[in-house]
């Protein structure tokens, strides 16, 4: 059975969505309280490689992508989460599976504001100590 196979049957109903925009990129879309487990099933029982996650602001909310590399086919997985507060966006950290997660969360934290339930050290990694609190600098209304 092929990876994303094992994937679909492995998340099943968690799964929202599916696409696969090339043969070596499949990207799908979790809800955001999915996505610890899954994040765990994708490492541990797939035995995929955590890249990194990127996050943004959309029309919707923010949407966090956390990327998995099969080294074996080359095959990248995105799954897409996204959070629709756009006030107070929140997702359950990963670093407890990762904890190399714990800068690009950090980095997410303080660029979008996003906070990330249980992480152990939420704190500044790119602006400076006077930058304003509350102030993000990649959400599209923030003030200078």
């Amino acid at each position: 059975m092929e990876t994303k196979d094992r994937i679909r049957e492995g998340l099943g109903k968690k799964i929202a969505d599916w696409e696969e925009k090339n043969p070596r990129r499949i990207y799908f879309t979790l809800d955001k309280e999915d996505i610890f487990g899954a994040v765990e099933f994708l490492f541990r029982q797939m035995g995929l490689r955590f890249a990194i996650a990127s996050g943004m602001q959309t029309p919707e909310g923010f949407e966090i992508l956390y990327h998995f590399c099969d080294d074996s086919s080359g095959i990248i997985y995105s799954a897409r989460v996204l959070i629709q507060d756009g006030k107070n966006p929140a997702v359950k950290s990963i670093t407890p599976i990762f904890p190399g997660a714990e800068w690009i969360e950090r980095e997410m934290w303080e660029m979008l504001g996003i906070n990330f339930i249980g992480h152990p050290n939420l704190k500044r990694l790119l602006l400076s100590d006077d930058w304003p609190q509350g102030q993000y600098p990649l959400r599209q209304n923030h003030e200078p």
